[in-house]
C-alpha cells in the first residue's frame, strides 16, 4: 500500500513540475525558471529595481516570445500558453508577476477583460492557436 501511494505522489509531483516547466514542444510555455535567475525575488514576485516597465517586458518577451502583449496604463501583460505575466511599476523600477491563466485573468480582470478571451466562456479553447479544437 505504501509503495502505491508513493508512486502515485511521484506521479503527482512530476504533472504539476512538468506543467510548470519552461519548454515543451507544445507552443510557448512562460520563462519561469529564466525570470527566477534573472530578476530577484520581491515585493510580491519578482523585482528589476532599475529598468522601466516596458524595457523589463521587452527582456521578458525577447527571451521567450509572448502569444499576446497588452498594455493596460503603465502595465504590460504578456499571454503565453498556460500562463500571464504582468509586469507592473515598483519602487523606481519593476515587478513582474506570474499566475497561470485562469487565475492572472480574474486577477487582472479589469486590465484583460476586453483584449483576452474569458477562461470561463463557452468560446474559450485555451492553449492557443489549434489546441483544443
Amino acid at each position: 500500500m505504501k509503495t502505491a501511494r508513493r508512486l502515485g505522489v511521484l506521479i503527482l509531483a512530476t504533472a504539476a513540475l512538468a506543467a510548470c516547466s519552461d519548454g515543451g514542444s507544445g507552443g510557448n510555455a512562460v520563462p519561469a525558471s529564466w525570470i527566477r535567475n534573472e530578476y530577484r525575488a520581491g515585493g510580491g514576485g519578482y523585482v528589476d529595481r532599475a529598468d522601466p516597465v516596458t524595457t523589463v517586458a521587452g527582456e521578458i518577451d525577447k527571451h521567450t516570445s509572448a502569444q499576446d502583449r497588452t498594455t493596460s496604463g503603465s502595465m504590460v501583460f504578456l499571454r503565453y500558453r498556460d500562463d500571464i505575466v504582468a509586469v507592473s511599476p515598483y519602487a523606481g523600477g519593476s515587478r513582474i508577476e506570474m499566475d497561470d491563466y485562469r487565475s492572472g485573468y480574474h486577477r487582472w480582470r479589469p486590465h484583460l477583460s476586453s483584449v483576452w478571451p474569458d477562461p470561463d466562456s463557452d468560446s474559450f479553447r485555451g492553449g492557443g492557436p489549434g489546441s483544443g479544437k
